[in-house]
């Protein structure tokens, strides 16, 4: 079987891609990537990438998109999302999609739920496609209580079916035939039946390049660590963030370390009982840590909770606030503002973390379910069923 991953080019959406590859080359089948060309840094050495255009919106492309989305929360965040990223992407990697179906011949093409260009062409050329969906913040209905805003949304990605030449109603958001959900439905907290061909199969880790240094000699083991991480796209944004952590945790350095991943130039006054790093060998990191903090980013969350680390979350924008919600829910973390957030209250946060064994047992809950999924087994395994 040869399957095509037509990817957006951010590290959580291409991450799990990488997992599931690998998970079909031990069974025997080939597994390829279309996407933007800095998607190639984050495939594992020898991977194949058929590249599409390099960005929209020249000049500047992503890095001057995501430079006026951090600005935005809110309505006018999703607007953003979809009106000057999601659709652009799509008609700018339309003709590359279509140049690689052609020329490569996938029997399985799996679109991430960002790049509608891999669905419209699978569409148009016959051929099977999966969803892949890295975050679970579309199968929680997230604007049911907003209609004007939902019909806004699809009336944007009809017209960009239309433009690609396949019918309105094709959504690429879901496949009819297989959506590939990378949590579960403990985290998501589901309520309705899940459908069929919904196949909720947990976080899926790759293996990633060795390409971050760590001082792992400076890690005290004599106190328990909490890693503190915005993700890669949202550091910037942690100006007041990282600052007041640093200081709520000041009273606890007898018996905590921090891990900051953030630039040095945001973290504060330097402290004793931190150590900032711009970047960090997250998997890697994580056995050896006690609690997390964290923007709610899906990659990072499921990733944590994997290991059975409670979490604090301070959500910004987009599926971040679905996501907190989620943790909550089950459990497994507690909430704080990331705008307002005060010191009081992140101390309070991380104390909860790090000592309310009802949040260690939330962790546990998920990461058990997470385990019961399969991962990227589970997902190669119905990916071979739709051949």
């Amino acid at each position: 079987m040869r399957v095509m991953f037509v990817v957006p080019p951010f590290a959580g959406h291409v991450n799990p891609t990488v997992a599931v590859a690998a998970a079909l080359a031990e069974r025997g089948h080939e597994a390829v990537w279309c996407g933007p060309p800095e998607i190639l840094d984050l495939l594992p050495l020898g991977a194949r990438l058929f590249a599409t255009a390099d960005s929209p919106g020249a000049p500047g492309g992503y890095a001057r998109l995501h430079a006026r989305w951090q600005r935005l929360r809110g309505v006018g965040a999703l607007r953003f999302l979809v009106e000057e990223t999601l659709v652009p992407l799509a008609h700018t990697m339309l003709p590359g999609v279509a140049a690689a179906v052609a020329g490569y011949r996938p029997d399985v093409v799996v679109a991430d739920q960002q790049t509608f260009a891999g669905a419209f062409v699978a569409v148009k050329a016959g051929i099977p496609w999966a969803t892949s969906a890295t975050t679970s913040a579309e199968f929680t209905r997230p604007l049911v209580g907003f209609p004007k805003i939902d019909d806004w949304v699809r009336t944007r990605i009809a017209e960009a079916a239309v433009a690609a030449g396949v019918p309105a109603d094709c959504d690429p958001r879901f496949s009819p035939r297989l959506v590939l959900v990378f949590s579960t439905p403990e985290l998501v907290g589901l309520t309705d039946p899940v459908p069929a061909h919904h196949c909720y199969v947990g976080p899926a880790f790759g293996r990633r390049p060795a390409t971050v240094d760590f001082p792992w000699d400076r890690l005290d083991p004599d106190r328990r660590h909490v890693l503190v991480s915005l993700g890669t796209l949202n550091r910037e944004a942690g100006d007041r963030f990282y600052p007041a952590v640093v200081a709520a945790t000041r009273p606890l350095a007898d018996r905590v370390q921090v891990i900051l991943a953030a630039p040095e130039r945001l973290a504060g006054a330097p402290a004793e009982h931190v150590l900032v790093r711009e970047f960090v060998p997250q998997l890697a990191l994580l056995p050896h840590l006690d609690a997390v903090v964290t923007h709610g980013g899906h990659n990072t969350v499921c990733e944590a909770l994997a290991f059975g680390l409670p979490l604090v979350l301070a959500p910004i924008r987009d599926d971040q606030p679905i996501v907190a919600r989620q943790v909550v829910a089950a459990g497994a973390g507690v909430r704080v503002r990331f705008g307002r957030a005060h010191v009081p209250e992140l101390r309070a946060a991380v104390t909860d973390a790090l000592d309310r064994p009802e949040l260690r047992a939330g962790a546990a809950r998920i990461r058990a379910s997470f385990a019961a999924a399969g991962g990227a087994d589970a997902a190669a395994e119905r990916l071979e069923k739709l051949c």
